[in-house]
């Protein structure tokens, strides 16, 4: 999986540190066992905890073509999607 971060063209730097996230905490969500489902306008969603264990929510777009996945932006997760998602991981378990 090749993933590429979106880049505020005014700074230079990936979106995310924006949000005070670093791109290592995006691909531990990425590739662990998080929450991936459909997102608006053709992107998708990640939802996941950190090796920290930080709640971090991860919006990218993946393509069709190549399987590149592009990130666009990422939050902390916090109230009620927090708790929602904390729900959805003890009923995998």
């Amino acid at each position: 999986m090749v993933v590429r971060f979106f880049i505020d063209p005014d700074t230079g730097l990936p979106h995310i540190e924006q949000h005070g996230i670093s791109t290592s905490e995006v691909l531990e969500v990425l590739r662990g066992s998080s929450y991936h489902g459909p997102g608006r306008e053709g992107t998708r969603v990640a939802e996941g905890q950190t090796l920290n264990g930080r709640y971090i929510r991860v919006i990218y777009k993946e393509s069709e073509v190549d399987g590149l996945l592009v990130v666009i932006t990422a939050s902390d997760l916090t109230g009620n999607a927090k708790t929602a998602f904390r729900r959805r991981k003890r009923r995998r378990s």
